[in-house]
């Protein structure tokens, strides 16, 4: 029975792909092979802090974690954000292709299993949005990007406890000091379960990572050691 919900499924709601927004082909697929071809993943060498890449190898942060200690380490990208990632994410985002999550997840599984594994965090969590975009957007792409994750890595994910308390202004035209002062007392994170000291912090784009800093600091308020980050796209330091 649910293989023929699924047929039926498919056929009214054929999937579409994240980058073209055509159907793809074959079925089964996530993603267009050409498409695939398209993205700009990224690649080493990168920062040991954020995962951005760097342009040598002999530098270890780029310029901005090299010029502020992040309260997160390890962290770990998936895509440079740039013109054919952007407006994939943002159809997610502002247009509810949550679907599109299912081949950036599997993807970020296939490449950070194994360094995840290493991390061993107990916990996946995603960065919070505040309670009036959640009601006028209807998800959280971050969350919904974690679920994925979770069923993948078979770590648990839980957004109860980070928590978005304030609204702050677009932070677009922010510079990064005042984009992190902008977001100061705007998390809030609940007080975490004993076992959970590492934690997997994911969001889908980082930038100049004042969001990132903020959500670390909450969490090791409440109790974290180690604040590891995972995020789909980041700003490329080449």
């Amino acid at each position: 029975m649910s293989n023929v919900v699924n047929i039926i499924l498919d056929l009214l709601f054929p999937r579409r792909c994240p980058v073209c927004g055509q159907i793809v082909m074959p079925k089964g697929a996530l993603i267009c092979g050409a498409c695939m071809k398209k993205l700009s993943w990224v690649r080493g060498p990168v920062c040991k802090c954020c995962g951005k890449e760097i342009i040598s190898e002999t530098m270890e942060y780029c310029p901005d974690c090299a010029a502020r200690p992040r309260a997160f380490s390890h962290g770990m990208a998936l895509l440079n954000y740039n013109e054919i990632s952007a407006p994939s994410l943002a159809m997610i985002k502002y247009h509810n292709r949550r679907e599109y999550l299912d081949f950036y997840a599997e993807a970020a599984y296939r490449r950070y299993a194994g360094n995840i594994a290493r991390l061993s965090p107990g916990l996946i969590i995603p960065v919070p949005v505040h309670k009036s975009r959640l009601k006028k957007r209807g998800f959280n792409q971050a969350e919904e990007f974690g679920k994925r994750l979770s069923e993948h890595l078979k770590i648990p994910m839980s957004s109860e406890f980070l928590i978005r308390s304030k609204k702050t202004v677009p932070q677009k035209d922010l510079g990064p000091a005042l984009r992190l002062k902008n977001l100061e007392q705007a998390f809030f994170c609940k007080k975490l379960p004993p076992g959970v000291k590492k934690v997997l912090l994911i969001d889908d784009i980082y930038t100049t990572g004042s969001t990132a800093e903020a959500c670390a600091r909450a969490l090791k308020k409440a109790g974290a050691e180690q604040v590891y980050l995972l995020v789909i796209a980041i700003g490329s330091g080449r």
